[in-house]
């Protein structure tokens, strides 16, 4: 492999300390949820690991992802496509155009078989030979095949990568598919979403420079660190959704109250993501905080689970044991029912205490009136 200029040497060539180094490397292990012990280890990765190449490519997509990915803040996508990896090919973002794209692109390959990453954003059409999506002249399953034979792993960026998204939902006329059922023999990681997080976009980049591997995956392929909570664990209304309290319409009263918004199709309940803790723009919000239920674009088919404001009756499997009417209703009884029962516990408190009241005082006589007998005998 040809000698890259690693981050830390670009970082001093541009001028920056020792100390905003380390600085930069203490914000990004707390953006991957890392203690303070993996700083230095992630400071000398930075140091002695040359930057790796990547090829970064696009079947039918709308380029959200890219969009997203430019809008990170930790770290910024600056530092990441400046200096932490060196991005030889991406027909979005890259300067080159026509002949002289596809001479990056084949370079890349070329110098770096084995050792560089093929970011895919989009999905490959198979029907009528790939003509439903061309590149450069040729197919896109063509350019994505020839550039995955020799990359060291891939990351299939958003839902159309991962599951095949809008242009792979019923009756899929151009035979959109993912790209892990066209490239079966490479490590595939999917950073789903409609877009992705630019925060988990970027972390999963950050994670593979620094480590040298892949990070766990869950049983579809989505980093754990990122997927393995359901937004409605951490969501801010999910008080509201165990109270019972609904939007029933919307911008009706309990809604502007910011009650759960289950009724109205959230499919937070069933959605692997990190929107309710990272959320968009640098942490100021997510959907669910600005009035939206989730979409659960983050999970496999989700534009063919019926309307965005379906409500889901049934999904117990999750852990919820009725709907969203039944969880009402049970917890107005249980409200009922544990006001009732401490009414009957007070009264029978207080029954028990009149009760021994009542024979502390007869005992109290009792002794008494032998003392006053004792007295009568004595005299």
């Amino acid at each position: 492999m040809s000698q890259i200029e690693t981050f830390y040497d670009v970082m001093r060539r541009q001028g920056i300390t020792r100390r905003s180094f380390m600085k930069y490397c203490s914000l990004t292990a707390s953006a991957l949820g890392l203690g303070p012990a993996f700083v230095p280890k992630i400071a000398h990765a930075m140091e002695t690991k040359p930057r790796t190449p990547v090829i970064w490519v696009h079947g039918l997509e709308c380029t959200c992802c890219s969009e997203s990915f430019i809008r990170s803040a930790h770290p910024l996508a600056k530092d990441v496509v400046l200096s932490m990896i060196s991005l030889d090919y991406d027909d979005t973002l890259m300067a080159a155009a026509g002949t002289q794209a596809e001479a990056a692109l084949q370079d890349t390959i070329d110098k770096y078989k084995g050792n560089y990453i093929l970011a895919v954003e989009g999905n490959p059409p198979l029907n009528e030979d790939g003509m439903f999506c061309i590149v450069g002249g040729k197919p896109f399953v063509d350019q994505l095949k020839h550039a995955a034979e020799h990359a060291k792993a891939i990351i299939s960026w958003g839902a159309c990568a991962s599951y095949g998204c809008v242009q792979a939902a019923a009756p899929n006329p151009t035979r959109a598919t993912p790209v892990h059922k066209v490239i079966t023999d490479k490590p595939i990681i999917k950073v789903p979403g409609c877009p992705p997080i630019a925060e988990v976009m970027t972390g999963v980049i950050t994670y593979m420079l620094t480590f040298d591997r892949l990070p766990t995956l869950d049983r579809q392929g989505r980093p754990e660190m990122f997927y393995s909570q359901r937004i409605h664990d951490k969501c801010y209304r999910r008080p509201h959704f165990d109270a019972g309290q609904f939007v029933e319409h919307w911008d009706d009263e309990n809604a502007r109250k910011g009650y759960c918004l289950y009724k109205m199709g959230c499919k937070g309940p069933t959605t692997y993501n990190a929107c309710s803790t990272i959320r968009w723009n640098d942490g100021v919000s997510f959907p669910i905080q600005s009035g939206h239920g989730c979409i659960g674009c983050s999970e496999d088919g989700f534009w063919d689970q019926g309307s965005f404001y379906d409500r889901l009756t049934n999904i117990k499997q999750f852990g919820i044991e009725a709907n969203a009417d039944v969880i009402g209703g049970t917890a107005a009884l249980a409200v009922g029912g544990a006001v009732a029962a401490h009414a009957a516990v007070s009264a029978l408190k207080r029954a028990q205490q009149k009760n021994d009241a009542r024979k502390a005082a007869a005992k109290t006589q009792s002794s008494k009136t032998r003392s006053s007998v004792d007295k009568n005998e004595d005299a």
